[in-house]
């Protein structure tokens, strides 16, 4: 098929990838984003702590900057799966995408921002919670749950801090360890706050067959306890196939490989940056729209400083 050629192809049209769109429609830039439509918070009903949409539709946020887009002329958002990035095959900077469709494109820089995905603990009935009655972070679904009773289940030792952030939003917290050995200040902080510790394993989460809600846990005893809010760390993986393919640098951290960075998104492989949830597990909207917002600056700062060396190249020069 016929080969389009872009000055950037972002690959994820989320906060991060809209973000740095935006910054690059500003510049003139040819801009092609290839959103595959599953944004890893599309099954939260609302977002919070992001100024100015506070408990809107996280979908609507992302139609919102589409709409936002059109403005640009030289902005097109295009609905497709990326398959496959390769480098160029000559002296200049640039890659080939190719799409699911079978459409090629070249692009002087491309950006990654594909996010990452959740793998929850396997307890039957937690995915059919997730997003509305279980979440993750208690600065974005906490509050809606003030002085309700709520259940922190551990994945990891150092889960006991999510219950005590919890626990400065309601007096009914309850920490299931999981059977895990509790670091002795961690127990002491827990018993402190008046935090209640479950040490019986979760083995289900019970939902309301009428209305689709939470009822509560169901520990490996058969005991059920009553709640009405879930949180748990799930593990946390970057959709980062195409940054391995392109073999981007990465750094472990918490038992996860995690692309490295520089402040501005730009990895060690010429060309290609990386922004949003996609480079880091600080997770919240507003910190991927500004990784996106920085994204899209640098790498229309990097354009630039190659369109001076060519136009230099390309001036005569009078040697007289």
């Amino acid at each position: 098929m016929q080969r389009t050629e872009w000055d950037v192809i972002i690959v994820g049209g989320g906060s991060a990838g809209l973000s740095a769109a935006l910054m690059l429609g500003r510049s003139r830039r040819r801009v092609l984003v290839v959103d595959a439509g599953e944004p890893r918070n599309r099954s939260a009903t609302h977002m919070h702590g992001v100024l100015g949409h506070d408990h809107s539709s996280p979908l609507d946020l992302l139609a919102a900057g589409r709409a936002e887009l059109t403005r640009y002329d030289d902005i097109v958002i295009e609905s497709g799966t990326v398959v496959s990035a390769t480098p160029l095959d000559t002296d200049a900077i640039g890659f080939e995408v190719v799409l699911e469709s079978g459409e090629r494109h070249t692009a002087r820089r491309l950006l990654l921002a594909t996010g990452l995905r959740d793998e929850l603990p396997d307890i039957p009935g937690l995915a059919g919670q997730w997003g509305r009655n279980a979440a993750l972070c208690p600065y974005c679904d906490g509050w809606e749950v003030r002085d309700r009773r709520i259940a922190v289940i551990a994945t990891d030792a150092t889960n006991a801090h999510q219950a005590q952030l919890m626990r400065q939003l309601s007096p009914q917290v309850t920490f299931y360890s999981q059977g895990l050995n509790l670091p002795a200040a961690a127990r002491t902080g827990l018993e402190a706050r008046g935090i209640a510790i479950e040490s019986r394993t979760v083995v289900e989460i019970v939902g309301d067959d009428e209305t689709g809600g939470l009822r509560g846990i169901r520990l490996v005893d058969g005991t059920e306890h009553e709640a009405d809010s879930i949180f748990v760390a799930p593990r946390q993986v970057p959709n980062d196939r195409l940054l391995r393919e392109l073999r981007a640098r990465t750094i472990r951290q918490n038992g996860v490989d995690w692309v490295l960075v520089d402040p501005s998104g730009r990895t060690n492989v010429r060309g290609l940056w990386a922004a949003g949830n996609i480079a880091t597990a600080q997770s919240s909207v507003p910190v991927a729209m500004a990784a996106g917002n920085l994204a899209g600056s640098g790498i229309n700062g990097d354009l630039v400083e190659e369109d001076i060396a060519e136009a230099v190249a390309a001036t005569p020069r009078d040697d007289g």
